[in-house]
């Protein structure tokens, strides 16, 4: 005869529950609207006139709030509490919104994108751990599988909804350069309200330990396997940037394109490829989830250059290009979240997830600085050619690490979800 669980039990797990998908709703909310002005660019660049390289010092500003928050602040949930510091950091977003509306000169999308930039780096390293946290309190006996998951998936399925968003209504709605962030505000707002309200899970330290900025939070025997995760987490982000810098261009220009709407259907295909993949995957071992991934992710690449340099550059191929190397990225990208959340401690999480984070986000940075600067001087072809190269490259030299790094005691085996 099953024996009834007690109902304070019950009531509590409910509540854990719901904290989980509060928080994840959260997470995607915020991972959403820091893509939300991708497509909308090209609108500010059509009004104001200022050129492509403006677009990428913007950009610029964003990455440069990411990794100052990810060094500066991804880890003091550790010490200060999970709800005490997401929280101010989706509000955070909510400013960032507000200033979008306010102020549409470039001095104002600099400063919009910097605030934003600092919210998604606390909110990417924090919400993780909480998430993780969330579900072991409530699921104790279930292991890691559904909070990896759900985390992953949030990560790079609300970077893809960002501009699919935005794209639709700059294409279809009135004031396109107000209405996304109307639209956010309110989805922010309700956020922080869920989160404010969600189970906390990490009780604040008592002695409040002196402040430091960021350090890998790993056991020492353990730093491979980190080093060998940070490096695929470094590259398949640089793969995301390369489509996140291209895209738009290059649909606009060799393809003639210039719809909002695609452009945003482009960049989502490639986000939520990685999602559909993370899935499909979850349950596979270590070893052979990153080496689909790491093929995927370099057939992906090879597939969009023989699109563009066809006689007639093809947009079924662009996308199913997108497609294949947006799997491959899941894939590596879920591999590396599995790696980093078995060899940290409950007590140092968010900060050795903060140092997956940098790793990750510097490679996304790098590729969309590096294409606004090159097509100054080259051609979208020649541009998305060289680019793909040097990601392939990188994929293929850390490939090896990736592949040869050992699961550790208590680590799961070689399973990602174990």
């Amino acid at each position: 005869m099953a024996v009834a669980q007690d109902p304070a039990a019950q009531a509590r797990r409910r509540r854990l529950d719901a904290g989980f998908w509060s928080v994840a709703y959260a997470f995607t909310v915020v991972m959403a609207f820091s893509t939300v002005p991708s497509p909308l660019y090209g609108l500010y660049q059509q009004r104001d006139g200022f050129s492509s390289f403006t677009i990428t010092v913007i950009y610029g500003a964003y990455a440069i709030g990411v990794i100052a928050s990810l060094v500066f602040a991804g880890h003091v949930s550790d010490w200060h509490g999970r709800r005490r510091v997401l929280v101010p950091a989706v509000a955070v977003s909510v400013l960032s919104a507000l200033v979008f509306l306010a102020w549409r000169e470039v001095p104002g999308l600099l400063i919009a994108r910097v605030v934003n930039g600092l919210s998604v780096g606390v909110v990417t390293a924090t919400a993780t751990a909480w998430l993780a946290e969330l579900h072991a309190e409530a699921r104790p006996g279930d292991g890691p599988r559904r909070a990896q998951l759900v985390a992953t998936t949030v990560n790079l399925g609300g970077l893809g909804l960002g501009p699919l968003i935005s794209g639709a209504l700059a294409q279809w709605v009135a004031r396109p350069l107000a209405v996304p962030y109307v639209v956010f505000v309110a989805l922010l707002l309700l956020a922080v309200v869920l989160v404010a309200v969600a189970p906390e899970t990490r009780r604040r330290a008592d002695p409040m330990p002196a402040y430091r900025p960021q350090r890998v939070a790993v056991p020492e025997a353990a730093r491979g396997r980190f080093a060998a995760a940070a490096a695929g987490a470094f590259v398949s982000f640089g793969a995301l940037g390369l489509f996140t810098g291209l895209s738009a261009t290059f649909l606009g220009g060799a393809l003639h394109h210039p719809s909002h709407a695609l452009a945003g259907v482009a960049v989502f295909v490639t986000f939520w490829a990685g999602v559909v993949a993370q899935a499909a995957m979850q349950s596979w071992r270590l070893r052979r989830m990153l080496a689909t991934g790491i093929g995927l992710m370099l057939a992906g690449l090879a597939l969009t250059v023989v699109a563009a340099w066809l006689s007639t550059p093809s947009l079924a191929l662009f996308l199913a290009g997108g497609a294949l190397a947006g799997g491959g990225i899941g894939a590596v990208f879920k591999g590396a979240i599995g790696t980093v959340g078995s060899i940290s401690a409950p007590e140092s999480r968010a900060e050795a997830l903060a140092g997956l984070f940098l790793a990750g986000y510097v490679g996304l940075s790098v590729p969309v600085v590096g294409v606004g600067i090159a097509l100054q001087h080259l051609s979208v072809r020649t541009t998305l050619l060289g680019f793909a190269l040097v990601v392939g490259a990188a994929m293929v030299a850390a490939a090896p690490r990736l592949l040869a790094a050992e699961p550790g005691p208590g680590g799961g085996g070689d399973r990602v979800n174990a």
